[in-house]
């Protein structure tokens, strides 16, 4: 079992309020874009229902289990120390399995879970096809207090609301981060898809109690880690960026090659080579290519 030590460091991070920048993690679904995250120096790693679901060929709706999770955050831990934050949802929609996700992901080393409010079962915050709405408040209470029961301080318990994505105002979005926050999480995140990012700095003038702010800048990039950082975010999770940048590649690799006949590489699409790709698994490797 994980001895705590990486949800320590990570937790002792983020209360740090001397900080003049915001923790910055951005989604790793495998241990290639874990090792990519390490290289550009990123604090930690964040594991995406999202990207598990779609590099699964699964809808982002509560199909993945904790088995599913626990996989990816393994292989993480091969390539890197970084801090592994774990996306569960709405962790099954129950108590008892809110439990379940908090023990296995533990054992396999992840030093944070963010559990949501949305109801079971979940849709994408981003979804046009199906509406979001919320769990009642007291569920995620519930789930934070057993995830608490369980995992002890062996991770850090970051509870979000979906109360904006689902067209709730910000004040029941405040209210729903303070019960959590007094449930005993230890930062909370409220999304928001406000491509301004004007909602983002009006939740950072908003908030007032101590417990830290987590932001995901999905709907609003032009918003720099800085900004968030001055309007009092101290967590900024990049969740999907690097599928999507590995997606547009593979996208550009093959019609290249079908264009051409070819795998050379271009200004317009370069390829890392063999011998990077082989030493991610094993850092001595050569190729001869």
């Amino acid at each position: 079992m994980a001895d705590g030590t990486k949800a320590m460091h990570l937790r002792e991070a983020l209360d740090d309020c001397e900080r003049k920048h915001p923790l910055l993690a951005i989604g790793a679904v495998n241990a290639l874009a874990a090792h990519v995250a390490a290289e550009a120096g990123f604090d930690a790693l964040w594991v995406s229902g999202l990207e598990v679901s779609a590099a699964s060929g699964l809808p982002d709706a509560n199909v993945l289990g904790p088995r599913d999770l626990s996989d990816v955050v393994a292989s993480l831990g091969r390539v890197t120390e970084l801090p592994v934050v774990v996306d569960i949802d709405n962790a099954g929609g129950s108590g008892r399995t809110a439990e379940r996700f908090a023990y296995d992901l533990m054992r396999a080393g992840a030093a944070a879970v963010c559990v949501e409010d949305s109801a079971y079962p979940k849709c994408n915050s981003f979804a046009a096809h199906r509406a979001q709405s919320l769990a009642d408040l007291d569920l995620l209470r519930e789930q934070v207090g057993r995830i608490r029961k369980v995992a002890g301080d062996g991770l850090v318990v970051v509870a979000r609301t979906e109360a904006l994505i689902a067209g709730e105002d910000m004040a029941t979005a405040m209210a729903r981060a303070e019960a959590y926050a007094e449930a005993g999480a230890d930062a909370v995140l409220i999304h928001s898809k406000d491509a301004t990012g004007d909602q983002a700095r009006a939740i950072g003038r908003a908030w007032s109690h101590g417990v830290p702010l987590v932001s995901v800048p999905t709907a609003f990039p032009d918003l720099s880690a800085a900004e968030l950082g001055e309007a009092g975010f101290r967590l900024c999770i990049y969740a999907n960026q690097l599928s999507r940048a590995a997606l547009a590649g593979m996208r550009t690799a093959a019609r290249q090659f079908r264009r051409g006949g070819s795998f050379r590489s271009t200004v317009a699409g370069s390829l890392a080579e063999v011998g990077d790709l082989m030493r991610v698994g094993e850092p001595e490797a050569l190729s001869c290519l």
